[in-house]
C-alpha cells in the first residue's frame, strides 16, 4: 500500500468518525439553556425573515443564517414544527468540515501531521461534545482554521482567490462572536513571531490589489450579516460597540469566574463526585512534543517550519490569554485547543518520521492507537452515557433530564383541555431560571414569563402555572385550594414547580388509568 493511499484511508476514516460522533441521536440530550435562547433567537429569523444583532446577548448572526437552509427542508418556516436534531445537525456538519480544512495544511505539515490532526478532532470528547451543541463556538474554530487555511493557501500561491477567502473567513469569524478578537490578536502575533524565529524565504510583499481584496471581502461579508442584508445598516456599528459590554464580563466573571489553570485542568484530569477519571491529557503531551517539532532543524518531510512555529505560537498565545481571562466557560476553550490538537498531530507525526527502526515505529503506532482509542470511548461515554450528567466536565450548568418530565406533564394535561395548545400557560421565575422553558413550550401559542407573582395577575382560574422555588410558598398560598403541584429538577440543585388546575388534573389521572 503506497503512503498515498494509506493517507486517504485513514484521512476518510476520520471524516467517517466523525459525522458518526457528531450527529447520531442528537435529541438525546435535553437543550441547554443557552443553546434554547440561540434558537429562540432564530426563530424570529425563521418565521418572520427578522433578525437583529442585539450587541449585548445572543453573538453573532452565522449560526441563525447558517440554520436557515436546513430547518426550510425540515419544517418550512415553521418554528413549532422545529427540533433539536436539525438545529444541532448544525454544528455538526461543521465540527466535521474542520477536519476537511486541514486538507488545505498541504506543505505546511506533513501527511501524518494532517491524519493524526483529524483523528484527534474526530474523537476529542471536548470537540465531539461541542459539535452537538446549538452555540456558536464550533463555527468560530472552523472559520478560524478557515483563516489559517486561505492565508498558507495565499502564502503558497499568492492568488487572487486565496486572498479573498482568507478575507471572507475574517469576517465570518468576526460575524460569530465577539471572542474572535482573542484569536485574531494570537493569529497576528503568532505570525510576527513564527516571522522572526524563521529563516525560511517570504515570497515576497503582497500586491496593494491583494490586500484591497483581503479587507473588502472581509468588511463585505461582516457588513451583509451584521445588517441582516441590509434591513438593519446599523448593525455593523453596534457590532463593534459589543466589545464594550463584552470586555466587561470578562473582567467581571461572577459565577463563570475561575483561576487560571481551570481549563488545563479539567483537560489533562477531571472527576467529579463518584463519575469517572476523564482525561484528553493524551493530546497537550504530544503537543509538546509538536511544541519540539516546530524548532528542530530536521522537520518531517512535506512541512514548513514557518508553518509549523506560526501554530506553535498562535498555540501558546491563544491558551494563554483564555487562562488568564477570569471568565471562563468550558466551550470556551475550543479555539484555543484546535491549536493544541495541531500540535499534537505534528508532534505525533514528528515522532514517527524520528523512529529509526521498525520496532520503534510500530511502538509509536500502538501508542497513538491506544491513545485515541481512549479519547474515543470517553467521547462515547461523554456525549450517549453522561450526555447530561453533572460528573460529565463539559456538561455546565446543564438542564437536568427530569425538566423533560415536566414538558411532558405540560403537553400531557393539555391534551385534555378544550383549549389544548392554546391552553394558558403562566411562568413566573426568575430570568435565569426561565430558559429552557420557552423552547420546550414554543408549541403553545398563550405563554406568559413574569419575574414576580403580583406582575402575573390573577392565577386562580390558570390551567397551569410554573414558578420558581423560592416563589412557591407565595404561589401554595394563593392556588392551594384551586391546583395540585408537583416539582421537577430544572439544573442541579435547582427545581421548578408546576400547578396544574385540580379539575384539569382529575380528568387527566382519570384518563392515564
Amino acid at each position: 500500500m503506497s503512503k498515498k493511499t494509506a493517507f486517504s484511508g485513514l484521512f476518510l476514516l476520520a471524516v467517517c468518525a466523525a459525522f458518526v460522533f457528531r450527529v447520531v441521536r442528537l435529541d438525546i440530550r435535553p437543550m441547554h439553556h443557552d443553546e434554547a435562547n440561540q434558537a429562540v433567537k432564530f426563530g424570529g429569523l425563521l418565521e418572520r425573515g427578522e433578525y437583529t444583532y442585539d450587541p449585548v446577548e445572543h453573538h453573532g448572526p452565522t449560526l441563525y443564517y447558517s440554520s436557515l437552509p436546513f430547518a426550510w427542508v425540515s419544517t418550512g418556516n415553521s418554528f413549532a414544527a422545529l427540533d433539536e436534531r436539525t438545529l444541532r445537525f448544525v454544528p455538526a456538519l461543521f465540527g466535521v468540515g474542520i477536519i476537511l480544512l486541514l486538507l488545505l495544511f498541504k506543505d505546511g505539515f506533513s501527511r501524518s501531521a494532517i491524519v493524526v490532526s483529524g483523528i484527534f478532532v474526530a474523537v476529542s470528547p471536548l470537540m465531539v461534545f461541542y459539535s452537538r451543541f446549538y452555540i456558536q463556538e464550533t463555527l468560530l474554530v472552523f472559520f478560524l482554521l478557515g483563516v489559517i487555511a486561505a492565508s498558507w493557501r495565499y502564502h503558497v500561491s499568492r492568488s487572487w482567490g486565496w486572498a479573498a477567502a482568507t478575507g471572507v473567513f475574517i469576517g465570518l469569524m468576526y460575524a460569530t462572536k465577539e471572542t474572535c478578537n482573542i484569536s485574531f490578536g494570537a493569529l497576528f502575533m503568532g505570525l510576527l513571531l513564527a516571522r522572526i524565529f524563521t529563516r525560511e524565504p517570504i515570497n515576497g510583499k503582497p500586491p496593494i490589489g491583494h490586500a484591497l481584496v483581503f479587507f473588502g471581502s472581509a468588511f463585505v461579508v461582516a457588513f451583509l450579516l451584521f445588517s441582516s442584508f441590509f434591513q438593519n445598516p446599523r448593525g455593523i456599528v453596534d457590532s463593534i460597540l459589543s466589545f464594550q459590554n463584552y470586555l466587561g464580563k470578562a473582567g467581571e466573571a461572577g459565577f463563570h469566574s475561575y483561576p487560571w489553570p481551570y481549563y488545563l485542568k479539567m483537560l489533562t484530569f477531571s472527576r467529579y463526585g463518584t463519575g469517572p477519571i476523564w482525561s484528553e491529557v493524551f493530546i497537550p503531551v504530544l503537543a509538546i512534543v509538536g511544541c519540539v517539532a516546530a524548532f528542530h532543524p530536521r522537520r518531517p518531510k512535506g512541512s514548513s517550519s514557518l508553518f509549523m512555529r506560526f501554530i506553535f505560537f498562535f498555540a501558546l498565545l491563544a491558551t494563554a490569554v483564555y487562562s488568564l481571562i477570569p471568565y471562563k466557560t468550558p466551550w470556551n476553550m475550543l479555539p484555543f485547543f484546535i491549536g493544541i490538537i495541531l500540535l499534537a498531530g505534528n508532534g505525533a507525526a514528528f515522532l514517527l518520521d524520528r523512529s529509526k527502526n521498525l520496532a520503534a515505529w510500530i511502538l509509536i503506532l500502538l501508542v497513538l492507537c491506544t491513545g485515541i482509542f481512549h479519547l474515543g470511548y470517553q467521547s462515547h461515554s461523554a456525549n450517549f452515557k453522561f450526555q447530561a450528567d453533572s460528573r460529565n466536565p463539559y456538561v455546565y450548568a446543564h438542564t437536568s433530564s427530569d425538566f423533560l418530565n415536566l414538558v411532558r406533564r405540560v403537553e400531557d394535561v393539555s391534551r385534555f383541555h378544550p383549549d389544548q395548545k392554546d391552553m394558558l400557560i403562566k411562568v413566573i421565575t426568575h430570568p435565569d431560571e426561565a430558559w429552557p422553558l420557552p423552547w420546550y413550550l414554543r408549541g403553545f401559542t398563550r405563554v406568559g414569563y413574569w419575574q414576580e407573582a403580583a406582575m402575573a395577575g390573577v392565577v386562580e382560574d390558570v390551567p397551569v402555572v410554573i414558578s420558581s422555588i423560592d416563589i412557591t410558598e407565595e404561589m401554595q398560598t394563593k392556588l392551594m385550594e384551586t391546583h395540585q403541584g408537583e416539582f421537577f429538577g430544572l439544573r442541579p440543585e435547582v427545581l421548578l414547580a408546576v400547578h396544574i388546575r385540580k379539575d384539569l388534573w382529575e380528568i387527566f389521572l382519570e384518563n392515564r388509568r
